[in-house]
């Protein structure tokens, strides 16, 4: 199953929407447990008063939506699939809170209409005119991967041109809070930038949107493409994690040049980043390898942010200096494998090659 993604467009901790340059400027948190987005002017996108009565992760999800059809010069795609953790996970806490605050009596019926996951693919689809195929996934650390592998499906069948992928999970101070007593965050603040110094349990955490506009035939707009897209679930050791990877590899780059560049999802968590490290020393060992997760955090649909971060590698030709995790030489990049797992429990992978 391939793909091309002819546009796209990301909302993250980093300064991504613009599009322009590859990190041109570099965000450093420093002292934080976790990093939020930097949202753009939604003026230009949304009217104002439609974008009084979004909450903060619909105005993102829509805004990259829009960004990344309009990069494709596309204005209704044939279907729209995205892919949620915990989807508009705000909403929810506002609708529950007014339950408990009102007794169950005169309840704003808002927040429950728009705490559902689907709630973004929906007003996207009111806004671009979209009747065609509309799904979300919310499958916690596989939830985009299921939205791309979805996608892919439909344009092998023939049954849509293109369509719109997306990923999408906020923050809160309550979800934050829960998973902090979980043990799913660093207890001590630190800098995003030496995620990898702090040899603790736990990670930072972090939110994102990022929408992929997917073609079945390449454009003059296409940036990228997708080979092949792969998941496993709780390997019963790293020789089974190494096993899964070696048949993915061969099975997808059997009649294609070596893989260049190797993107690891590596989060600062002493208990699960092993695996990556194991990895790194033997499989891909004489390949060179780079992470993204000090720039977003972890949330379940992180690998959306990687997919963009390898996307736009292609194109410019470039791999921030930030992102590197040795100082092995590389030539053209033409084939990139990302690897991600969400607490060694959902493992995936994305090949994602030159047009």
């Amino acid at each position: 199953m391939e793909a091309f993604i002819d546009g796209m467009c990301a909302i993250s901790p980093q300064n991504t929407f613009s599009g322009e340059t590859l990190f041109q400027d570099l965000m450093s948190y420093d002292g934080v447990r976790y990093i939020k987005c930097i949202e753009p002017h939604y003026n230009e996108f949304l009217d104002p008063m439609s974008s009084r009565r979004m909450s903060r992760i619909i105005k993102m999800g829509v805004v990259s939506a829009l960004k990344s059809l309009r990069s494709a010069d596309i204005k209704t795609p044939d279907a729209i699939i995205s892919g949620t953790g915990l989807g508009c996970i705000e909403d929810t806490e506002k609708f529950l809170a007014s339950i408990y605050t009102n007794s169950e009596k005169l309840l704003n019926p808002t927040p429950f209409i728009q705490s559902t996951h689907n709630t973004v693919g929906a007003a996207i689809a009111l806004l671009v005119k979209c009747n065609g195929y509309n799904n979300t996934f919310s499958h916690r650390g596989f939830s985009f991967e299921n939205a791309l592998l979805d996608g892919l499906m439909l344009l092998q069948e023939g049954s849509a041109n293109n369509i719109l992928v997306g990923g999408l999970d906020e923050l809160t101070m309550n979800s934050f809070t829960i998973k902090d007593r979980l043990g799913f965050w660093k207890k001590d603040c630190i800098n995003n930038l030496r995620l990898l110094d702090s040899r603790t349990n736990g990670s930072l955490a972090g939110e994102g949107t990022a929408f992929f506009v997917l073609n079945c035939i390449k454009t003059n707009h296409s940036i990228a493409k997708i080979k092949s897209v792969q998941t496993f679930y709780k390997p019963k050791s790293l020789t089974d994690a190494d096993l899964k990877l070696k048949s993915f590899i061969n099975e997808t780059v059997e009649n294609s040049p070596t893989i260049d560049l190797i993107l690891m999802g590596m989060n600062g968590d002493v208990l699960t980043d092993g695996i990556y490290y194991n990895l790194k020393d033997t499989l891909f060992k004489n390949t060179p390898c780079i992470y993204y997760k000090h720039l977003c955090g972890e949330y379940d649909t992180s690998s959306s942010f990687a997919l963009y971060l390898a996307s736009s590698i292609i194109k410019e030709q470039e791999v921030p200096a930030v992102t590197r995790l040795d100082n092995k030489p590389f030539n053209e990049i033409k084939n990139i494998l990302i690897y991600n797992h969400n607490r060694d429990i959902h493992h995936s992978m994305i090949l994602v090659s030159s047009c």
